[in-house]
């Protein structure tokens, strides 16, 4: 294993990192580059926070547009409700002469 404090390249964590996400254990990654299972975890996490990736596998801006897709849908459902509404008073207005 690793001494502790050892430096690594941005290069060679982005290489284990990627090793990581294409399905390897952090211990059988740790074993064959001689870096700590531990120090392997952090930086995936760390990796996962820098790209935005939350546990749900969403990226932060894949997150904010759903948000805004679910607001979005929840005027055009209001704006929908409230032309159901009018054309109905239309049409009643309409069958019964509509004289005032």
């Amino acid at each position: 294993m690793a001494s502790h404090g050892r430096r690594y390249t941005k290069e060679y964590r982005r290489r284990l990192i990627a090793l990581v996400r294409s399905g390897r254990s952090a211990e059988d990654i740790a074993e064959e580059y001689e870096a700590s299972p531990r120090a392997i975890r952090r930086w995936v996490r760390e990796a996962d926070a820098a790209e935005g990736r939350g546990d749900d596998g969403w990226t932060r801006q894949e997150r904010e547009e759903l948000k805004q897709l679910e607001r979005e849908n929840r005027r055009l459902k209001r704006e929908n409700a409230f032309l159901k509404k009018a054309a109905a008073w239309f049409a009643r207005e309409t069958s019964s002469g509509g004289t005032d």
